[in-house]
Parts: C-alpha cells; structure tokens; sequence
C-alpha cells in the first residue's frame, strides 16, 4: 500500500498488485474450504489404509441425509477379495445380509478355503439428518489382493425423500475427489 498527503490528512491508496493477491489468496481459499466440506459430506471409512492378509474393521461414517432428509438405509456391496464378512448390528435398526459366491477360493485362517459369504450389508432404521452416526462390518483382507491397490465399498443410503450413490470408484490416474459420489475405498498396504 501507498500513501499520499492531501493536505495533513493521509489517505490510503490501495496497490493494485496487492489487491490482486488479495483477491487470488480469497478464492483459492473459498474453493479450499467448499472443497473439504464437500469431502467431508461423504460417506467416508474410518481406516482408510490396511495390510492385505489380515482381518479389516470398517467403518462407515455417515455425516447427513439427503438434503434435510433422514437416512432410513445404508446398503453395502462387499468388493471381491473382502471375506468372512460380520456385521454389527444397531440397536434400534434391522440388520440384513445377502450372501454369494466370491469371485475364487480365497484362503482363511488355519487352512480353510472360503468360496462363499456375505456380499452385501444392509441396515434400515431412522437416523435424522441432523445426527451422525456410524455403520460397522469386520472381514478379512485376503492375501492375494495387491497391495498398493485399493478396494472400494459402493454404499447406497437411502433417505425418506431422495438417495445418495456413493459408489463412484475412481478410474485409472484419478482419485475419489474427481467425483461426486465415491464410494469409500481402503488403500492396501503389504502383508506384515
């Protein structure tokens, strides 16, 4: 900033160059923060890294309805290489599962071979969107995943008026923050 004299009284000129910087550091901080509340607004994981051959606690953590609008479901699809799958239940909420074939054998705990379990979570029950609240499964990594990927769990919630899809899974060279409804993934790490 510069300053003239007008008379005894100074008054202050603004520099244009620091008016612009003013105004680029505003922005970028203005897309910052509706950049992390709309990341925050997902349906996110707890424990967003975890070593493959080991068992896995998620977490699914859901920060509102749809719109102003209640959830009364979370569904979860369980990705291929996710096994021996338990969910915990709620009180207050039905617990279903649905159960399949997995995509091949995976080897288990003391050299049992699983082919089959649950694939898909669903709890129903009421939760107000003025409240948080978190949904749980334990499983097991299998093995063979490879580690360095990531798996995704697509989650449909659904509310009494309106659904959110988050079951985006990034392409190849992007990320979950390219899309509008990612589906919460877990990084894999090596086996320990």
């Amino acid at each position: 900033m510069t300053w003239t004299m007008t008379g005894t009284i100074p008054s202050a000129r603004p520099d244009r160059a620091a008016l612009h910087t003013a105004i680029r550091i505003g922005t970028a901080l203005a897309a910052l923060a509706l950049s992390a509340a709309a990341a925050n607004a997902h349906v996110t994981l707890e424990t967003r890294e975890a070593p493959v051959g080991a068992p896995y606690k998620a977490v699914f953590r859901v920060p509102h309805g749809c719109g102003t609008s209640d959830t009364v479901r979370i569904r979860v699809r369980i990705p291929d290489g996710v096994i021996a799958v338990k969910p915990m239940p709620k009180p207050g909420w039905s617990l279903e599962t649905t159960r399949g074939k997995y995509d091949k054998p995976y080897s288990y705990f003391h050299d049992t071979t699983l082919t089959e379990g649950v694939r898909e979570v669903s709890w129903t029950g009421r939760l107000p969107d003025a409240y948080y609240d978190e949904f749980v499964l334990s499983g097991f990594l299998a093995a063979d995943l490879p580690a360095g990927s990531s798996v995704y769990f697509p989650v449909v919630q659904e509310c009494q008026d309106g659904v959110h899809r988050w079951i985006e899974i990034p392409e190849a060279g992007k990320t979950p923050a390219d899309y509008k409804e990612p589906a919460p993934g877990v990084k894999l790490l090596p086996k320990r």
